[in-house]
Order: C-alpha cells, then sequence, then structure tokens
C-alpha cells in the first residue's frame, strides 16, 4: 500500500441564518406585513400596536449550521514484540475513509426583554470504511529461528449516527437573578463489521492455515437529562445553586463468528451482550464574594450515581452449552467541595489559590464488551468493570502586569484510567482500559503573550513530574515516574490589505503515556495565511501542519512479560483550504451560545473501538 502525505480539503460552512431560513423569515414577514396592513386600515391596529406586532416577528429568529465532511487518512504502526520466548515482529499501515454530515438548527423565542425560549437539535451522521493491513514475522528467540509468516488484511465497516434534541427556558433580570432550565434527549446507534482474516504461511512462503474471523457489534444507547440552574445577588456577593438528573441506557450485542468457506459459525464462548444503565442525580451550591481586596468562592456539589451492568452469554461445560449471566450494581454518593481565593499585591501582581476535587467517568464504549482485532496476536477490547477515576487539585497562580503568568499545580488521582498492553494465552497481546491505583502529578506551567503592534506571540511552557503506581499481581506491577515538559509557541503576523501569516510549534519530551509506556521526545511546526475577503464576510485560509513530517511517535514497554517496541505515524503532513462565508444580515440577533445538560453525557460516548497510539 502507498502512504499518502498530502491531504486538501474543502469545508464551507453555512452558518447563522442561512439562505433558506432568510428566505423562509423574508415570506413570513411579507405576509404579515400585508395582514398587518389590512388590519390597520380598517381600524383594527393602531400604528403602536402595529409596530409592535411587526417587532414580535422577529423574536424568534431561526439558525442553523451544515457541515459535510469526506476524507482518507493513513497509518502506519510497526510492533516488535518479545513475549516469553517468542518474537513478533508486525507492520501495519492503517486506511480510514469516512464521511460525516453534521447538522445544527433550532429557534429562540424572545418572550420579552426578561425570558426567552429555545429549541435546537444538533446531529452527527457518519459512515467509515477501516481497513489495516499487516504482515507479522514469528521467530523463536532463543535460537533466532524464523517459524512463520502471519498476513491480516482487515476491514471495518461502521456507522455512526448521534441525535441530540434540547428544550431551553431562560430567564434574567436587571437585578442580577437567572433561571435556566434544559430537557435534553440523546440518542446515538453504533454499527460495526468487521471481517478479520489470518493467512499463516511457512519460512518458505507456502500456505499453512487459515483463520477467519467476524465481529459484529451494534450499540444503542440513549441518554435522558434535564438541569435547572439559578443566580443571583446575596449579601454582597454572588449566589449559584442547581441541580440536575440525567439516565443512560446503554445496549451492546456482541457477536464472534469463525468464518470457514464463507459459512459463518458463531463463536458462543467469546459472544455475548451487555447491557449498562446509569442514573445521576446531583445538587450544588457555590457562593463568592469580595472582602476587601480578596474574592472568596465556595463551592460544593453532591452526586449520588446508580449504575447497573448485566452481560448475558453461553459457555462450554464439555458437553453442551450453558447460559450465564454475569452483573454489578453500584450505588453510591460522592461529595466535591471547591474553593478559591484571588487577591491582587499592587497594580501589577495577581494571585490565585484554587482547591478541587473531581470525578471523571468511562466513556460507555469502554464499558461494552467489544473486540477489534488488527490480527490474530494483537487486539482491543472493552472493559465491564471499568469504575471511575476521582482526582483532588491544587493550584496557584501569580499574574504579572497582566502578561506573565505562573503557576503550581498538583493532583492526585485514585483509580486512574490508562490503556493498558496486557497478555493473554502465553502469545496474544491486547489493549485494555483499566484503573490504575493511583497517579501524582506535579507541575510548573509559564506562559507569556507578547503584542509588538503587527506581531503578536504566545508562549507556554509546562514542566511537569508524574508518578504511576498499580498492583495487578505477581510479575504485573507498575510504579514508574518522569520529569518531563512540554513547549508550545504560535506566532502571528498582520501583513496588510487582509493579510495574516501563522507560525506555530510544539515540542513535547520523552515521558510516559497510560502508565507503562516510555515515550521518545515528538514536535511539529505548523504554518498558513489567512486573506479576509467581501468586506470581512468571506475568508480564505491555507496551511501546512507539521511541515517537516516529525509527528512520530515511538516508545518501550515492559509488563507483564511482555517486550514491546513500537513506533508509528500518520498523515501528519497535510495541506489544507479552508473558505468560510456568513450569509445574511449581519445585524439580525445572531443565535444563543450555550450549553446543554447533556453536553457530559455526550462526551463519554467516544472510544469508537479503533486502534490507539501514544502520538493520537
Amino acid at each position: 500500500m502507498r502512504y499518502k502525505g498530502l491531504i486538501i480539503t474543502l469545508t464551507v460552512i453555512v452558518s447563522v441564518l442561512c439562505a433558506y431560513f432568510l428566505f423562509f423569515t423574508y415570506v413570513s414577514r411579507g405576509v404579515q406585513d400585508k395582514a398587518v396592513a389590512y388590519a390597520t386600515r380598517n381600524g383594527q391596529l393602531d400604528e403602536n400596536k402595529r409596530q409592535h406586532y411587526l417587532d414580535s416577528v422577529w423574536r424568534a429568529p431561526v439558525f442553523g449550521n451544515y457541515t459535510y465532511s469526506d476524507m482518507i487518512n493513513e497509518n502506519f504502526m510497526n510492533l516488535y514484540r518479545l513475549q516469553l520466548d517468542t518474537v513478533f515482529d508486525q507492520k501495519t499501515i492503517m486506511t480510514w475513509k469516512g464521511r460525516s454530515h453534521n447538522v445544527k438548527t433550532g429557534l429562540d423565542y424572545f418572550i420579552n426583554s426578561k425570558q426567552t425560549i429555545g429549541v435546537m437539535m444538533n446531529g452527527n451522521y457518519s459512515a467509515n470504511n477501516f481497513r489495516s493491513f499487516s504482515g507479522t514475522d514469528i521467530s523463536y528467540k532463543p535460537t533466532n529461528e524464523y517459524v512463520k509468516r502471519l498476513i491480516a488484511d482487515n476491514t471495518n465497516q461502521s456507522t455512526r449516527d448521534q441525535s441530540n434534541f434540547n428544550i431551553n427556558y431562560r430567564y434574567a433580570d436587571t437585578l442580577g437573578r437567572s433561571l435556566n432550565i434544559d430537557a435534553d434527549y440523546g440518542m446515538f446507534r453504533i454499527r460495526s463489521d468487521q471481517m478479520q482474516p489470518n493467512f499463516y504461511f511457512d519460512p518458505f512462503g507456502s500456505p499453512t492455515d487459515t483463520r477467519i474471523y467476524n465481529m459484529v457489534s451494534p450499540t444503542d444507547i440513549d441518554i435522558y437529562s434535564a438541569k435547572a440552574d439559578y443566580e443571583q445577588n446575596y449579601k454582597k456577593g454572588r449566589l449559584s445553586l442547581g441541580g440536575k438528573t440525567s439516565y443512560v441506557n446503554s445496549v451492546n450485542d456482541f457477536k464472534r463468528y469463525n468464518v470457514d468457506q464463507g459459512i459463518k459459525d458463531l463463536d458462543r464462548d467469546r459472544s455475548n451482550d451487555f447491557k449498562y444503565t446509569e442514573n445521576i442525580n446531583a445538587g450544588y451550591i457555590n457562593y463568592s464574594r469580595p472582602i476587601k481586596k480578596i474574592t472568596l468562592q465556595l463551592g460544593f456539589r453532591v452526586e449520588q450515581t446508580v449504575a447497573k451492568g448485566i452481560s448475558h452469554g453461553q459457555k462450554y461445560n464439555g458437553n453442551d452449552y450453558t447460559g450465564y449471566d454475569s452483573s454489578f450494581n453500584r450505588n453510591y454518593v460522592n461529595l466535591f467541595p471547591s474553593a478559591a481565593m484571588s487577591f491582587a499585591k499592587g497594580p501589577n501582581n495577581q494571585f490565585n489559590v484554587t482547591y478541587s476535587r473531581r470525578i471523571d467517568r468511562p466513556s460507555y464504549q469502554d464499558l461494552n464488551p467489544f473486540e477489534f482485532k488488527l490480527d490474530e496476536y494483537t487486539y482491543m477490547k472493552g472493559n465491564t468493570e471499568l469504575t471511575p477515576q476521582y482526582t483532588n487539585s491544587f493550584g496557584i497562580s501569580h499574574t504579572y502586569k497582566y502578561k506573565l503568568t505562573t503557576s503550581l499545580n498538583y493532583s492526585h488521582v485514585i483509580d486512574v484510567f490508562t490503556q493498558l498492553i496486557d497478555t493473554a494465552e502465553k502469545s496474544k497481546s491486547f489493549i485494555s482500559k483499566k484503573n490504575l491505583a493511583t497517579q501524582d502529578i506535579a507541575s510548573v506551567n509559564v506562559s507569556y503573550p507578547l503584542q509588538l503592534g503587527w506581531f503578536t506571540s504566545f508562549a507556554n511552557l509546562n514542566m511537569y513530574y508524574s508518578h504511576y503506581k498499580a498492583n495487578f499481581g505477581t510479575g504485573r506491577t507498575i510504579d514508574l515516574d518522569v520529569y518531563a515538559y512540554n513547549l508550545f509557541m504560535q506566532n502571528s503576523a498582520r501583513l496588510g490589505k487582509g493579510w495574516t501569516a501563522e507560525v506555530g510549534g510544539w515540542y513535547s519530551s520523552p515521558s510516559i503515556w497510560q502508565g507503562t509506556f516510555k515515550t521518545k521526545a515528538i514536535w511539529s511546526v505548523d504554518a498558513g495565511v489567512q486573506k479576509a475577503l467581501f468586506k470581512g464576510k468571506g475568508n480564505v485560509k491555507m496551511s501546512v501542519s507539521d511541515v517537516f513530517q516529525t509527528m512520530r511517535w515511538s516508545g518501550y514497554s515492559d509488563f507483564a512479560g511482555q517486550i514491546l517496541n513500537s513506533n508509528g505515524g500518520w498523515e501528519s503532513r497535510q495541506f489544507k483550504v479552508n473558505f468560510t462565508y456568513r450569509f445574511g444580515n449581519i445585524q439580525v440577533k445572531a443565535a444563543r451560545q450555550r450549553k446543554t445538560s447533556l453536553d457530559d453525557e455526550s462526551q463519554r460516548v467516544g472510544g469508537d473501538g479503533g486502534s490507539a497510539s501514544p502520538g493520537r
């Protein structure tokens, strides 16, 4: 297969009040103008009522946005793996082809100056075709004897349809009181059909064996959520309180088939279905108040989680298959306090001190017992036993002359998520999300913006120490630490006549990825120019990402009796052309920019069963 290093992408976004909605609104107003004029002539409306009626037409602006994407991307990955006395030298090229449609539309009705009702729908509908071609040379390490070669030419066809619906009410008065209520429904339908053939050859190239698997894994996720947030001024401060409830129903059906001469036979030992339900109820209160030169903020959030998972499957007992059920029930309450203090020491020095405790829950797809194979010896799978991770964070920051910012941070993470590279059945390797015991991170961050007339620059340096610990049994312990740093810089120059040039880059020192994988340094530089067109309504941008094509990851892992050296990369150097144009009257009130009660849950849908690497 060939490796393509050039992608040209043209994106046209028709944003707020696109032509269709403008036409619709124009016709509506024209009809109502005539109706109101007729009523006025007949004495049914005076001039003030007439103007009020006409103005009401514009209280319900319709907004819409549509984006279409069609892309092809190639990755490569090399794995040199020593497990017990066997060496697996695998080289893989992966190709993604995908098309997606993104749509967002809605309506905001402004009841009066204080109250607004809005409805909104957004969706993403994609179809993807994944193909990987890998060749693995297998040898016996003690004698370096070449044993056999494995060729795997895989295909995976998948679809992912997401539809979110929201209704919102907002009240805000001139006294500082506000009330925001959201009700949401999210529907996610994910389908995956992977054909995974394995062809074995002896050292002389003659075929010796063929094993073909077919994995079919549909997933249906439905999310219901509602929240309310209230704010008001209270005793020289600001009081905020609110609550949220959400319910998730995730149904996953994993079927693995053995394929022989085109005939599929269900592997009942390795097939199952998994249903997961989750109900979260939360309430919070925050209060902030300035006291002389100090501003204090205190917050408290309480969450109750009720989760249930149940797996159905079959196991062979020597004579026949018998069904089994494996389930878990979790019902727990967590408290999440937060505090912040900010103060100034003179006009040039601002200080902030913060503390927070937070929870991060696993994605619903990581809880799905899927299996995604590169070949018979290398695969990914889900973990139904994954639990949330908890983080306690402390921070102190100082800003000098509103520009130079320095911060010190420390975080202690319990049950931290990691993609662990583990072993199975003596010769197989798999990646699965698991919980490590702890991770400790201490960091120093320095950032500085610079502006000199036509030239602007921003630089950020983050230096940190990270320590991972876990114990999964004999020979499966983790106790790794690293001192590392990341550097980022972005520069922009106005060249006149609407032209702007940008150059940016970043560098990441050797570090630890996912608790066990020691990575080498990686860096990249991007550059581009853009031009404003059509009196600011249009903009064209041309850019090149990873100019020197240096985004190539590599690293080393030694865990559970497996030594792994790996490296890889993707089509990181890309030439992009992006054109945007704003249609319609820019004086018309734009759609409100707001979050919904579904945002947190939607982010947890991720994890599409694809490959993972330290560089992505």
